[in-house]
């Protein structure tokens, strides 16, 4: 892979800057050679939060993030956040770059392999854009599947904080419910990726992260653009 290669990344909190390093872990051993370059608004999540709902405001802003990204050069872009994925889908129709979701390739894996389908979150503007995205890799793999979704309420704001162990025992929780109802458990956010093995153990049902199969998914398309 050519050392100038890029892949961008967008963040809309500080969480995988300064909280969790997952998604840097995962470029720096999937693509050692390429150039990471972090683009934040780490307020917009927030934002979005506040106003229960991605306005045009917030949907703006992440263009401009993407906009900042293909000006300076990245060959891919990578979102880092569930919540904003239809302002997402608004960037990719704005810059040439392609843009990968992070939960792409978790939310297609996940559609392959399960009937029933949980998805747990800790922000509740998560909820939606994650099982939209469910059901629209289903139809488009032309599978007939049912959605559930759970919030663990607070426990993004106990993260925040540095309370780890809170939030974690919040998750376990909301997983424990959740995997009565469904075949398998998506963790729509990535910063509950760390979790998912003790998820697993715990319900005995598949469970899905979006860090690595996401940072993967990126790197494809980051070969596939820097091989053409």
């Amino acid at each position: 892979m050519p050392t100038t290669s890029s892949i961008a990344v967008l963040h809309t909190s500080l969480v995988f800057v300064n909280v969790e390093p997952a998604i840097n872990d995962y470029l720096a051993e999937l693509a050692p050679d390429a150039k990471v370059l972090h683009f934040v608004d780490s307020d917009v999540l927030a934002t979005v939060m506040r106003d229960g709902e991605i306005t045009a405001a917030s949907t703006q802003r992440m263009v401009h993030l993407a906009q900042a990204a293909e000006a300076a050069g990245a060959n891919v872009i990578f979102s880092a956040c569930s919540s904003l994925g239809p302002a997402i889908d608004v960037a990719r129709r704005l810059v040439a770059v392609p843009i990968v979701k992070i939960d792409d390739a978790m939310t297609a894996s996940a559609v392959e392999t399960a009937d029933a389908i949980g998805v747990l979150a800790t922000v509740p503007t998560t909820l939606p854009p994650t099982c939209s995205l469910v059901k629209e890799k289903a139809q488009a793999a032309g599978r007939d599947i049912t959605v559930k979704e759970a919030l663990s309420e607070g426990a993004f704001s106990a993260l925040m904080s540095g309370d780890r162990e809170r939030h974690d025992a919040m998750v376990l929780e909301g997983a424990r419910t959740l995997a009565a109802e469904v075949d398998a458990i998506v963790l729509a956010q990535a910063s509950m990726a760390r979790l998912a093995p003790v998820i697993a153990e715990a319900v005995g049902k598949p469970v899905l992260s979006s860090p690595r199969s996401g940072a993967e998914d990126a790197v494809r398309v980051l070969q596939k653009q820097t091989a053409a």
